[in-house]
């Protein structure tokens, strides 16, 4: 099992720096728009495309077997299990040691995923209350925990993700979302969350794109620049 880690350009030994937590969508992944996602921790690129590989710290952590032994391309845990806990531990040990071996400010850290790694956000990152207090802020990229609850492991249901959802507390999150429609678009999501009767931090963006991909954070465009100035305001506040 293994995590990716990216200094940024201007890092140096004893500076502090935020740090841009990610999770990889499911692989292997190809549509008819070529389209690819390995679930791979090493390809993913949301972090990069939102820092430019500067001013943030970038770990992509991964999602492990029920045993907490081997790194899963499909989900979290084994079907039919899909046990989150082994996934949820490593990253409440992963982020403090990043933190205080590399100079990460443990209040300025943000989670982020793509597809598999959004509905995560929330899924592990509010899994319980000791993992919900390690985030400032959240960038949840195609897709969001209770949406669809077809998904097929178990709390994938709305009952169960709005108790996660309410860890979240006052955070803000970045919703994000190619041009799509069907069950699980950004309107969609957005109507989901009217009906938790959670009165959330919420911001909504469409990336522009049709793609169902990570890769539109390294172009420059409108979408991207909103993202990297709602961060520098979540991170100021």
């Amino acid at each position: 099992m293994y995590h990716t880690l990216y200094l940024p350009k201007d890092w140096r030994p004893g500076k502090s720096y935020p740090v841009l937590i990610e999770y990889a969508g499911n692989g292997p992944y190809r549509n008819s728009f070529g389209d690819v996602s390995t679930g791979k921790p090493e390809d993913s690129k949301m972090g990069f495309g939102i820092s430019g590989g500067k001013g943030f710290i970038w770990v992509c952590l991964p999602y492990l077997n029920n045993a907490g032994t081997k790194n899963m391309t499909q989900w979290w845990g084994n079907t039919p299990q899909h046990d989150a806990r082994p996934t949820v531990e490593y990253c409440k040990k992963t982020v403090p040691w990043i933190c205080k071996q590399y100079g990460g400010d443990p209040k300025r850290v943000v989670l982020c995923g793509f597809s598999r790694g959004a509905i995560a956000c929330n899924y592990i990152g509010l899994h319980d209350d000791a993992i919900a207090k390690l985030w400032r802020a959240f960038i949840p990229y195609a897709h969001y925990d209770g949406v669809n609850e077809r998904w097929g492991y178990p709390g994938a249901d709305r009952a169960s993700a709005k108790k996660r959802l309410h860890r979240l507390g006052n955070r803000p999150q970045f919703i994000c979302q190619e041009n799509t429609t069907g069950r699980t678009s950004l309107a969609v999501t957005r109507a989901y969350l009217k009906t938790t009767d959670f009165s959330g931090s919420f911001t909504f963006q469409s990336t522009g794109f049709r793609n169902h991909n990570d890769a539109w954070l390294l172009r420059p465009g409108p979408a991207r620049a909103a993202l990297r100035q709602w961060l520098n305001t979540a991170l100021s506040d």
